[in-house]
C-alpha cells in the first residue's frame, strides 16, 4: 500500500489515495514544471555548433542541436564544453534523448570539461543520465571542480554507472560550493567504448521531502543458517537534499512466522537506491521474543537512517537458526514509520512471507571459487542427488578447472551429505586442467541405477575451442559416470563420444540438468551439438538414449536451429517433449517427437507460452512419470520468469501437458539476480524439490508443496 503526504492550508498532513494512471501523469507533468521553474538560469545541456547558443525549448536538455562527431567546443546554455585529453564526440546513434548525446570514447583517459556560463548563486545539483559501453576493464569515471584554487574530485562513478541500453544510469552530483567555475569529466576504458552522457541539467537544491513510503511485496527464499535473510523490504521517496530527513523509529510485527525458534535475531539496515538487499552492518539488531505476535516498537536514536533523494530502501533481515525447519516460514511487516520532521506514516500492507530453504553450495565452500550448473534427481530408493559444476579457480565456462560434485540427501532435502567429487579428470595445467562439468543425472527407473552425464575437455575443447574428430585433442568429450548403490559410489568416467557423435560435428554435450526413464525403460538424456564449421557451428538441441539400460547410446537428429540447454519429458508412451533454451529470442523452442527424435514436431507452443531472459537454461517434469504413474498430464516447469535479467526464480504449472501455463499456477521463489538455472524432481506425491543458482546461494535447494501451486493437487 503506497501513502503520500500532502501539505493542506492548516499544514496538517493528510493521506492522499493511490494515485491513478492518468494522475500519475499529471503528477510527473506538474512536479517537472516544477524542476524547470527552479533550475538554474541557463541550465539545458544543448550542444550545438560555436556560431551561436541553443534556442530550443530548456525543458529537453540534451546535446540535440550540435553537429555528430568531433569538435573543438560546444557553445551551449549551460556553458562551454572543451575536449582536453582523449576523443569526445557527439553521437547521434545512442541519445537518452531525441538523436544526439556526448560520448567520452575511452582508451588511457578521455576528458571533457565545461566552463559553467553563469556563477551558482545557491546550493545546487548538477543531474545527468549515464551509460557505460563495456563491462571490460579498466573502467573509471570521475567529475571534478575547479573553483579557482585548482581541481578537486566531486564524483567517483566507478561503480555507480552501469552497463548497457537505455541509459540505465541517473546521476546526481551535489554542487554546493558556489565559487565553481569549471566541471571536468573523465572516463578511462577500453579504446572505443567510454560513457555516454545526456539530458545535462544543473538545479537549484530544495529541501528535502517526503514524497511517498510504499511497503513492497518479497519474494527471497531464507536460508537456515544465514547471518542475514531480507524478510520484508520499504521504498521510500523523496525530493530535495536540503535539511536531510532520516527515519527515527518504526513499527513492525513477524506474524506469520511459524515458529519463533527458526529467527534468532532480527536486523534494520537501508540499502540506498539499490533495490536489492545488501549484507552489511544494521542499523539496529533485536533479539527475537518467544512469541511472533508481539508488535516490534524500535526506536533508532543515533542509529537513525539517512535518506538520499530520490529512491530510498529500508530492509527487515533476519538470523535464521541452523536448526530451522525449511518446510517452514518466516514473516515480517513495517506497520508504520517515523522521521526526523515528525511526520509518521502507517501501513497496511499484508506481511511478507519468505519460504526457507538451504545454501547447498556456496562461493568459498571447501576452497571453491563458484559453483554452478544443477542436476537434481530422487533415485528409487527416495535419497535425492545433487550434481554440479565445481569450479575451483573462477566462475567461468570450460575450458578450466572444473570437476563434477555430488551431494546426497537421504530425508527430502532438509540436510545433505558432504560434498563428493565423482568427476575429475586431471589437474594438468597444459591440458587447461581437463575441466569436466555441464552435468546432467538420470535415473534408471527398472535397474535403480543412477547416471551422470557431463562434457570433458582436454585443453580448450569446449564452446568455441571444440572441433570436428572423435578424440580427445580434437573436440569433447561426452562422459558417464554410474552408481549402484544408491550415489555413495560411483564408476571410472565412461566415454561414449564416439558412439553418439559424428565426426564433422564440431562439438557434443549433455542437457544439462536431468534425464529421464520412459515408459518401455529407455534412458533419455537432452542434449546438443553443433554443426561442422562449413555451416558456421551451428548448435542444435537433441537427444541422446540407451534401450540396453546404459550399455550402448544412440542420438537422434536436431531438434531446431540455434537451440541448447533443453530439458526432456515423456508426455505420453512414446512420445517425447523437447524444452529448449532459444539463442535469438526470449521465448522457449517446444519440439516433440514420436519416434526417438528422428523426426521432430513444433508443439503449439513453441515460442509464445515460455518466456525467458534471451537464453537460459530451465527445467522441465513429468510429475506423475516422476513418480511412477503411467498416465498423467501434469507437467512443472522452472526459470527466470523474465525477458530482462536471471531473476525472478519461477515454477509454473501445466495439467493439459504444458497446452497452457495458467498464471493461478505459478509460483515466484526469488525475485533477486542470479545465474538464473534450476533442475527439479519430485521427492513425495505432493513436494517437488528445486535446486537453482539463486540471489542468496550459488546452489539454493528448497522443498515446495504442489499445494502451493493453488489449483494442481497430488493424486488421490
Amino acid at each position: 500500500m503506497t501513502h503520500r503526504l500532502d501539505d493542506d492550508a492548516d499544514g496538517v498532513l493528510h493521506r492522499v489515495s493511490r494515485p491513478t494512471p492518468m494522475s500519475r501523469v499529471i503528477q510527473k507533468s506538474l512536479l517537472l514544471l516544477l524542476a524547470i521553474a527552479q533550475c538554474y538560469p541557463g541550465t539545458t545541456g544543448l550542444a550545438q555548433s560555436r556560431q551561436k547558443p541553443a534556442t530550443a525549448n530548456p525543458a529537453s536538455a540534451t546535446f540535440e542541436q550540435a553537429e555528430s562527431g568531433r569538435f573543438k567546443t560546444l557553445e551551449t546554455s549551460l556553458g562551454t564544453w572543451t575536449p582536453t585529453v582523449g576523443t569526445t564526440i557527439i553521437d547521434n546513434k545512442h541519445a537518452k534523448t531525441g538523436k544526439h548525446c556526448l560520448q567520452l570514447t575511452g582508451g588511457k583517459k578521455t576528458s571533457a570539461t565545461l566552463k559553467i556560463a553563469r556563477r551558482l548563486e545557491s546550493p545546487s545539483d548538477l543531474t545527468f543520465w549515464a551509460e557505460r559501453w563495456t563491462s571490460r576493464r579498466p573502467f573509471s569515471f570521475r567529475i571534478e571542480q575547479n573553483s579557482g584554487s585548482g581541481w578537486k574530485e566531486l564524483f567517483n562513478g566507478d561503480k555507480d554507472i552501469r552497463v548497457g541500453r537505455p541509459f540505465l544510469s541517473f546521476v546526481r552530483v551535489p554542487l554546493d560550493d558556489l565559487d565553481i567555475r569549471q566541471l571536468r569529466f573523465s572516463v578511462t576504458s577500453p579504446p572505443d567504448t567510454g560513457i555516454l552522457i545526456d539530458d545535462v541539467r544543473i538545479t537549484v537544491a530544495r529541501p528535502h521531502k517526503i514524497l511517498s513510503v510504499q511497503a513492497v511485496s518479497l519474494s527471497i527464499p531464507a536460508l537456515v543458517g544465514t547471518t542475514a535473510s531480507p524478510l520484508a523490504k520499504l521504498r521510500i521517496e523523496t525530493t530535495g537534499r536540503l535539511d536531510a530527513v532520516s527515519l527515527t523509529a518504526f513499527s513492525g510485527t513477524l506474524q506469520g512466522t511459524t515458529d519463533p525458534k527458526d529467527l534468532q535475531q532480527i536486523f534494520i539496515s537501508g540499502s540506498g537506491s539499490a533495490p536489492h538487499f545488501v549484507p552489511g552492518q544494521p542499523a539496529v539488531a533485536l533479539d527475537v521474543t518467544s512469541s511472533v505476535d508481539k508488535p516490534l516498537v524500535v526506536t533508532l536514536g543515533d542509529s537513525s537512517l539517512d535518506l538520499g533523494e530520490g529512491t530510498n530502501h529500508v530492509w527487515i533481515s533476519g538470523r535464521i537458526a541452523g536448526s530451522a525447519n525449511i518446510d517452514h516460514r518466516v514473516a515480517a511487516a513495517f506497520r508504520s514509520v517515523t522521521f526526523s520532521n515528525g511526520r509518521t506514516f502507517k501501513l497496511k500492507a499484508s506481511p511478507s512471507i519468505q519460504r526457507l530453504g538451504i545454501a547447498l553450495r556456496n562461493s568459498g565452500d571447501d576452497g571453491v571459487h563458484t559453483y554452478r550448473i544443477p542436476g537434481l534427481a530422487t533415485t528409487n530408493l527416495g535419497t535425492l542427488i545433487a550434481v554440479y559444476d565445481v569450479r575451483r579457480r573462477s566462475g567461468g565456462d570450460l575450458p578450466g578447472d572444473i570437476d563434477v560434485g555430488m551431494s546426497r540427501s537421504t530425508d527430502g532435502g532438509r540436510t545433505w551429505k558432504a560434498m563428493q567429487v565423482i568427476m575429475n579428470m586431471g589437474h594438468d595445467p597444459r591440458w587447461r586442467y581437463d575441466g569436466v562439468g555441464d552435468p546432467a543425472v538420470l535415473v534408471d527407473r527398472q535397474t535403480g541405477a543412477i547416471w551422470v552425464a557431463a562434457t570433458w575437455s582436454h585443453g580448450n575443447r569446449s564452446w568455441r575451442g571444440s572441433g570436428p574428430g572423435l578424440n580427445p585433442k580434437e573436440t569433447g568429450q561426452l562422459m558417464l559416470v554410474r552408481s549402484d548403490d544408491d550415489g555413495r559410489n560411483w564408476s571410472p568416467p565412461i566415454n561414449i563420444t564416439s558412439q553418439v557423435k559424428q565426426p564433422e560435428w564440431c562439438f557434443l554435450l549433455q542437457g544439462p540438468g536431468k534425464g529421464i526413464t520412459m515408459q518401455d525403460g529407455t534412458l533419455v538424456f537432452a542434449a546438443q551439438y553443433q554443426d561442422s564449421p562449413s555451416r558456421k557451428r551451428l548448435p542444435h538441441s537433441t537427444i541422446i538414449y540407451s534401450k540396453d539400460h546404459g550399455s550402448s547410446w544412440q542420438i537422434g537428429t536436431g531438434a531446431f536451429d540455434d537451440t541448447t540447454e533443453s530439458q526432456v519429458v515423456e508426455t505420453s508412451p512414446g512420445v517425447l517433449m523437447l524444452n529448449c533454451r532459444y539463442n535469438r529470442q526470449s521465448h522457449r523452442v517446444v519440439m516433440t517427437s514420436r519416434d526417438m527424435g528422428q523426426t521432430w514436431q513444433t508443439h503449439p507452443t513453441s515460442l509464445k507460452s515460455l518466456i525467458e531472459p534471451r537464453a537460459c537454461m530451465a527445467s522441465l517434469i513429468n510429475i506423475d512419470r516422476e513418480l511412477g504413474v503411467p498416465a498423467g498430464s501434469r507437467l512443472l516447469f522452472s526459470n527466470p520468469h523474465s525477458t530482462r535479467g536471471r531473476d525472478h526464480i519461477t515454477i509454473k504449472a501445466s495439467h493439459d501437458n504444458g497446452m497452457t501455463w495458467p498464471t493461478r499456477l505459478q509460483l515466484l521463489l526469488d525475485e533477486g539476480p542470479g545465474a538464473g538455472y534450476s533442475c527439479m524432481s519430485m521427492i513425495d506425491a505432493e513436494t517437488v524439490g528445486i535446486l537453482y543458482e539463486g540471489s542468496r546461494a550459488q546452489m539454493t535447494f528448497q522443498r515446495i508443496r504442489l499445494s502451493d501451486l493453488e489449483t494442481l493437487r497430488p493424486r488421490s
